[in-house]
This record gives C-alpha cells, sequence and structure tokens, in this order.
C-alpha cells in the first residue's frame, strides 16, 4: 500500500442541451414514458435516460437541438410539454 487515500470519484453525465459535462447529482435524469420525455427525479424508472440540466436554457437547447429523439433512439418528435412544467416549478 502507497498510503496514499483514494478520493471517491463522482460520475459525470453530459448534458443533452447545453453539452457541457456535469456531475450526475446536478442533472435531471430524462426517460421516455408513453412516446413522451418524463422527469426520473429519482433515477429509478427503466429504460435508457438522458440526461439535462433543470434549467429553462438548457432544456430549450435540446429541443431545438432534437437532442431527445437522438439520445432515445426515436424517430419523429417527443412531446416535452411535462418536462417544461417540471423545470419551470422546480425554478420556483
Amino acid at each position: 500500500m502507497s498510503g496514499r487515500t483514494q478520493a471517491r470519484v463522482c460520475p459525470e453525465r453530459t448534458c443533452v442541451g447545453c453539452r457541457e459535462r456535469a456531475a450526475k447529482t446536478d442533472l435531471l435524469r430524462i426517460v421516455v414514458i408513453g412516446g413522451a420525455c418524463a422527469p426520473d427525479d429519482r433515477g429509478t424508472l427503466p429504460g435508457r435516460g438522458a440526461y439535462v440540466h433543470p434549467a429553462l436554457v438548457c432544456l430549450d437547447l435540446a429541443v431545438r437541438r432534437r437532442a431527445f429523439p437522438r439520445a432515445f433512439r426515436v424517430q419523429g418528435p417527443l412531446d416535452t410539454a411535462e418536462m417544461r412544467r417540471y423545470v419551470e416549478q422546480a425554478a420556483q
């Protein structure tokens, strides 16, 4: 043993809106349920997840760039109205 202590590494994810890397705990996980994006604030819902900062700026960027359909590998647009309501409420 070398005597050095190892710091616990915090997992990082990339925000699909601004494309910046951040700690997983600072981002909101998004999943698709029934053709709509849904927030997964506990990180326990099944399926593929995409991460976004819980800010309207990042959410708008992700929608404009069509990042959610690309991240979830689906054809066509996804309904993001529920996501917008969730982020607006979290900002208050």
